[in-house]
């Protein structure tokens, strides 16, 4: 039978139906009507029938069934829609958003509000009378929480969020939880006061109207720690951030402070430092039940949310490195702002990340804290839904929605998020209704724009206030002389802090891959000129590459993909190359081996977008997969090799955020199409290229970005180089554009070796995947190391050469075949294979051979891209003197028409050799 849950008025005609339906088949109603039908049928037989033989057949009355049902059906629509109505605002009326919960609706009115319902047992309160059963439900559905969960679809997960939260919301806090509320609001309400008073009109994205958010992460951390969860990962963008690094992380007072001068560390020999409302934070904090638990506060950029994926990646990665992949073991919280949960897309791509493989975390609380406005932007011009929420109701993500105003109702609402969290491993939100004392920042004049609601702002006690005299009229006498002690208490020590009596910060013991950080050091530039040797050994290749080209006795392939590998195999035997794509596996194969790990994400990374890596291979029969790297050896690091959903922002800062857990993890993350990585700019320019000096936050991660212009179109040709190249300054990434296998693979083993980890941005090719000179021989895998730049080796006498086409990546091919077609001595081809850090020292080398040549720079792109402007720029200042050749400066990176792009192409290449 069709569930019709959703309507309401029930008329005797559909009530007498849906009964008849019961009555004849009790599998064909909804599974809650026919719970309730079977303990009505009970009841009323049992009341009824004056012998054993005549229970079953009592009669009953429509009209009587009829009320019931009504009754029943408004617990439900309270259950349903009583958040619409609930008192979650504390400073205005909420809207009406037509909850239709008035009696009425249900074919009852005030006259039955006397009468007993047996109705009411599905509220606790069987028999109760009408007014007893609309009192529990508005003090559990529309007062300061209102819940979302009856969209859930798996209805024993429906059902215990139910329970949980009705037998939750009814249970009080005992004396020792109302203490401990109190005094992180107190906390948390003077230290906003505390830092209003001594640095006047300085920003701070202060905490006050939310002050209750203090004392829920502290239920939540503390309850982790109570379930043995070892680690929670907070990201935040800045409302209430120096309130929980100083009242949950405990950060000293003392370096809060101190960065409130505006003091610059003693060590400023890497990084030019970020605001104080920013930085990253981490510590190990001792519960009151005298559990454990480390905590940390990932540093985050102004763009709003960018730090959310890089806080799952990051706690993935704890999770697969210290807990063997028990993700429960690790809690990540994201605290958002209601404008941005509402308004930034990474939100949605993030819950559709949370349940994949290669990206789940075990669950996350989300904690909105929402002040009801986005800088100076008013709600109702900030989104078309409902709520801020309204995203998890697509993952069905239970939601509470909580007045800020109300301390316990928000410490519950922690306490059911934390065991929702744990029992499910899911994701759920706690969208806590408040407001914001100031404007946007404490110089801002919010009456400018929201002038009626900062009147009602202006006047509205604090959440402490309002907390203490809520203890006084519920018993508490004691409640005001211990605030006003806990102030005087708290003040006091804030103001020593601020007169420099040192403050002893927590003790921290470094975990592994945190000393594996230290161990490591800044790089230099000297570090930088010439790659370290990364060659293996002739048997190691030789284990490697038989390992790669193996599969299970029990395991069939693909024909085609049997065919290629044996192609793979054939190459190396018959000419000793070997391509690019072993070539790439055989970096991992050897890391591996080493004891390191490799994850390797983005979308169809199994594969390749160009067909070329199959790292997984498919059984044709059963379909079951296999990981051509797990089973190098019998002891080896884990390859985790994972095809993304379709999405580059998210899915570059989760991956951004497992590299920044572990320095012995290589992880790479790579573009369907280079073009596609601009979807992740902030990622790219907000951590990428500026972490180590914003946050002194190293970070190895790997982009693999396909790039070459082959007459595939604008987004098809550029992966933009000269966005990458523009960020580039003090050492803070390296960007290549390699075109052998080998070389790539010394590239990927370089990021292991060195002692440092540095980003590196790699150019990959396309169609030059399969080019048979980017194939290398075993000698160069066994000897060397990376070369930043490659010098002509068809040049027999260099005096003969009287130009020197200098190029990178693609391009080189197209030249060189010109070249050899047409035997010309005069002219060398010279690959630059690493453009940042530029290798002038090596350039002034091969410069140095050709002493009498001139120099032309030759790229694909057109004159504003690539790296053009790059080059002029830093080889003119090295003195290098070039004349540059490139498609003419254009809006668009590439043409659509692949005629035009031919007679581009051999153009670019006809004024290169031009006598």
């Amino acid at each position: 039978m069709k569930d019709l849950s959703f309507v309401i008025g029930p008329t005797p005609e559909y009530i007498e139906s849906l009964y008849r339906d019961f009555a004849k088949d009790s599998t064909t109603v909804d599974p809650e009507w026919k719970k309730f039908f079977e303990g009505f049928d009970f009841a009323v037989n049992n009341d009824l029938a004056k012998t054993p033989a005549e229970a079953g057949k009592a009669a009953v009355s429509s009209t009587h069934l009829e009320k019931e049902l009504g009754v029943f059906e408004l617990i439900r629509a309270y259950r349903k829609r009583g958040h619409l109505m609930a008192t979650t605002n504390p400073i205005r009326t909420r809207k009406d958003r037509h909850a239709q919960l008035e009696l009425a609706n249900f074919g009852l009115s005030d006259s039955d509000m006397e009468t007993g319902f047996f109705a009411g047992k599905a509220i606790g309160l069987k028999d109760g009378k009408l007014k007893e059963i609309v009192a529990r439900l508005k003090e559990l559905y529309a007062s300061n929480v209102g819940v979302e969960y009856t969209y859930i679809n798996d209805t024993e997960k429906c059902q215990w969020v139910q329970k949980t939260y009705e037998n939750l919301m009814r249970t009080p806090l005992n004396t020792g939880q109302r203490r401990r509320i109190l005094e992180k609001l107190n906390e948390g309400v003077i230290f906003e006061k505390f830092l209003n008073t001594k640095f006047i009109g300085q920003k701070r994205f202060g905490l006050e109207g939310g002050e209750a958010t203090i004392a829920a992460l502290d239920n939540i951390i503390n309850g982790a720690a109570e379930a043995g969860v070892q680690e929670v990962v907070i990201g935040m963008a800045h409302r209430g951030r120096l309130n929980i690094l100083a009242n949950i992380l405990r950060k000293t007072y003392e370096q809060i402070f101190s960065e409130f001068e505006g003091n610059m560390p003693e060590d400023m020999t890497m990084g030019s430092g970020d605001v104080k409302y920013h930085l990253g934070f981490h510590s190990d904090i001792t519960t009151p039940g005298n559990k454990a638990i480390n905590v940390q506060l990932a540093p985050n950029p102004s763009h709003l949310e960018a730090v959310d994926p890089v806080v799952l990646g990051f706690a993935r990665a704890k999770a697969d490195t210290l807990y063997d992949r028990e993700y429960d073991k690790v809690l990540p919280i994201l605290i958002h702002g209601d404008a941005a949960v509402a308004g930034q897309g990474i939100i949605y791509e993030l819950l559709q990340m949370s349940k994949l493989e290669g990206y789940h975390t075990g669950g996350t609380i989300h904690y909105v804290i929402n002040n009801q406005i986005g800088f100076t932007t008013d709600f109702d011009d900030a989104r078309s839904s409902d709520y801020c929420t309204s995203i998890a109701s697509m993952l069905q993500c239970p939601v509470l929605h909580v007045n800020g105003d109300d301390a316990e109702a928000v410490v519950k609402c922690a306490m059911l998020a934390l065991e929702y969290r744990q029992k499910y491993n899911e994701d759920i939100f706690i969208d806590m209704v408040c407001y914001r004392k100031h404007g946007h920042n404490e110089g801002d004049e919010p009456k400018f724009t929201q002038p009626q609601l900062y009147a009602l702002i202006e006047k509205h006690q604090n959440p402490r206030e309002i907390y203490m005299q809520y203890l006084m009229e519920h018993g508490d006498a004691e409640a005001k002389e211990l605030a006003k002690e806990m102030e005087t208490r708290f003040w006091n020590d804030l103001q020593a802090r601020l007169d420099e009596v040192k403050q002893k910060p927590l003790p921290y013991k470094y975990q592994k891959p945190e000393m594996w950080w230290k161990e490591l050091r800044k790089a230099k530039a000297t570090d930088l000129e010439r790659s370290p040797d990364t060659a293996i050994t002739t048997d190691q290749f030789k284990q490697y590459f038989s390992s790669l080209m193996q599969w299970p006795s029990d395991f069939s392939p693909l024909r085609k993909v049997e065919k290629l590998l044996q192609d793979k195999i054939k190459l190396f035997e018959t000419d000793g190359k070997v391509d690019w794509a072993t070539g790439e596996l055989l970096a991992y194969a050897s890391l591996l081996a080493s004891g390191n790990e490799i994850r390797l994400s983005g979308e169809d990374v199994k594969r390749g977008t160009f067909s070329h890596r199959h790292a997984v291979i498919y059984d044709q029969n059963s379909n079951k997969p296999y990981n051509r790297l797990s089973r190098l050896q019998k002891e080896q690091g884990t390859p985790y090799i994972y095809n993304s959903l379709l999405s580059e922002y998210a899915v570059l800062g989760f991956e951004y955020g497992y590299a920044m857990a572990n320095p012995h993890n290589l992880v790479l993350w790579e573009a369907q199409y280079g073009d596609f990585a601009n979807g992740a700019q902030i990622t790219i320019d907000q951590y990428i290229a500026s972490a180590e000096q914003k946050w002194t936050a190293m970070n190895g991660l790997v982009m693999l970005l396909p790039h070459g212009y082959e007459g595939g179109g604008p987004e098809h040709s550029s992966a933009r180089l000269e966005r990458f190249l523009q960020n580039c300054a003090e050492l803070n990434m390296i960007v290549t554009n390699i075109t052998t296998a080998a070389n790539f693979f010394h590239a990927l083993r370089r990021q292991m070796s060195w002692e440092f980890r540095k980003p590196l941005i790699n150019f990959s090719p396309k169609a030059n995947l399969r080019h048979a000179r980017s194939y290398s021989s075993m000698e160069e895998f066994t000897t060397g190391g990376f070369r930043e730049v490659i010098d002509d080796p068809n040049v027999k006498s260099a005096a003969k050469v009287k130009r020197v086409l200098l190029c990178t990546g693609k391009m080189y091919f197209d030249l060189s075949e010109k070249q050899l077609a047409d035997k010309r001595e005069d002219v060398a081809v010279v690959r630059l294979e690493q453009l940042y850090p530029l290798p002038i020292a090596q350039l002034r080398e091969i410069r140095a051979r050709y002493k009498k040549a001139e120099w032309v720079w030759v790229q694909e792109e057109p004159q504003n891209m690539g790296a053009y402007w790059y080059l002029y720029m830093h080889a003119g200042a090295e003195g290098f003197d070039m004349r540059y050749i490139s498609r003419q400066a254009s809006a668009s990176p590439a043409t659509g028409f692949a005629k035009k792009h031919a007679i581009e192409q051999a153009d670019l290449v006809e004024q290169a050799f031009a006598k």
